[in-house]
C-alpha cells in the first residue's frame, strides 16, 4: 500500500466495501418486444438463475414493469448489464 497516493487507495477501499455490501441492483425493466422464454433465457445465462429464479423474475418484470434480478456491487453488475442490454433486454445498474 502505497501512503502517498491516497486517491488510489481510497478507491480500493471504496471498491472493497461495494463487493461487501453490494448496495446496487441489477434492474430490467418490461416491455413489448422480448418474450418470456428470452427473458428466462437471459437471466439464467448471464445472472445465473435457476430455471425458477428466472421464471419467477419474468413474471415479476412483466407484472410489476420491472424486478431486481442481481444485487452485488456496481462493478460485477456493469458487465452483466451490458450483456443483457446487447441481447436487447432493457436493463440499469441502480443504487439501492
Amino acid at each position: 500500500m502505497n501512503i502517498f497516493n491516497t486517491k488510489t487507495t481510497t478507491q480500493e477501499a471504496v471498491e472493497s466495501i461495494e463487493d461487501l455490501i453490494g448496495g446496487y441492483a441489477l434492474v430490467i425493466f418490461n416491455d413489448d418486444v422480448n418474450t418470456f422464454d428470452h427473458v428466462i433465457d437471459c437471466l439464467m445465462k448471464y445472472c445465473e438463475h435457476t430455471p425458477e429464479q428466472a421464471e419467477q423474475c419474468s413474471v415479476i418484470i412483466h407484472f410489476k414493469g420491472k424486478c431486481a434480478v442481481k444485487h452485488g456491487s456496481s462493478k460485477s453488475l456493469s458487465p452483466i448489464c451490458d450483456a443483457l442490454c446487447r441481447k436487447g433486454l432493457s436493463a440499469t445498474v441502480e443504487i439501492i
